[in-house]
């Protein structure tokens, strides 16, 4: 068995290496991810992001350090318990596809967590649901668009029920449409409290609605803060190769029309204070503000 922290952190990490030979692909990285929190984790590639992520449950093993999955201890005797408590989606969805319809692909995962058969039944029937496949249930995987077929693949993760759900570049292979309600979804599980999301994206839109930002660089933590700060610093964009959000982009073009609203990173923000704006200018020219 292995120890339990008393954090109530979702996810710890101290102290923790990975690497092979004289080469450590991760150096020394310390964190804390509290419940409920909506991380997004950033760098150039190599950083060492999907390598970080696929430590967490046991994908790799770390080379020293410590890291604690819901107060559990990672090592050889806690994988299979850590593993029930985190779910993971990547970028090609159909690396995870094993069974001959989405509603198979469902049920295999629920299988290996030894349910009975009612219980299954219930939750390949919410899930569907939720994500609104219900009406791919019965349709092999390799017919579905790369949006279905990324809905389907968080379907079957949902269905399990873990606490945490990791996204390794999950957006990097949908087109725009299906980009906006992938994040949309994402909104939405982060809304419902009941996840903590730790997602690894280039997609400067996604980190913009995350709560916190860490950013990689050369295996170690550059930074860690809030989008609306880390994303405001034209430095670390530009050696991340990202470009500002769509948002910061529109502010800036319109303090340069005369309209200044501020610097921000989620579009909701803006549509709010442009809001707010024209709302403060219409009552001071009708004479009808307080």
């Amino acid at each position: 068995m292995g120890t339990t922290d008393k954090s109530e952190h979702a996810v710890l990490l101290k102290h923790v290496y990975y690497g092979q030979g004289c080469t450590n692909v991760l150096k020394d990285v310390s964190l804390a991810i509290p419940h409920g929190q909506w991380v997004c984790i950033a760098g150039r590639n190599g950083a060492g992001k999907s390598t970080l992520i696929r430590l967490l449950n046991g994908l790799l093993l770390m080379t020293r350090g410590r890291i604690l999955i819901d107060g559990v201890e990672q090592n050889g005797c806690t994988l299979g318990e850590i593993r029930r408590h985190i779910g993971m989606v990547f970028a090609n969805p159909d690396d995870q596809f094993v069974g001959l319809t989405v509603e198979d692909d469902i049920a295999f995962g629920l299988e290996n967590l030894c349910l009975n058969r009612e219980e299954m039944e219930q939750r390949i029937r919410l899930y569907a649901e939720r994500l609104d496949i219900v009406h791919l249930r019965h349709r092999h995987p390799a017919t579905l668009s790369g949006g279905q077929k990324q809905r389907a693949a968080i379907a079957a993760v949902l269905a399990m029920e873990p606490a945490i759900i990791v996204l390794d570049e999950a957006a990097s292979m949908l087109d725009e449409m299906a980009k906006r309600d992938l994040l949309d979804l994402m909104r939405a599980m982060h809304d419902e409290g009941r996840y903590t999301i730790i997602s690894v994206t280039h997609d400067v839109e996604e980190m913009a609605e995350a709560d916190r930002m860490i950013v990689l660089d050369d295996g170690m933590i550059a930074a860690d803060g809030s989008p609306g700060e880390l994303l405001l610093q034209e430095e670390l964009l530009e050696h991340c190769r990202l470009k500002a959000p769509f948002a910061l982009q529109l502010c800036r073009e319109l303090k340069a029309r005369g309209i200044d609203i501020g610097e921000l990173v989620r579009e909701k923000e803006v549509l709010e204070a442009l809001w707010a704006y024209h709302s403060k200018r219409y009552l001071t020219a009708t004479g009808t503000g307080g």
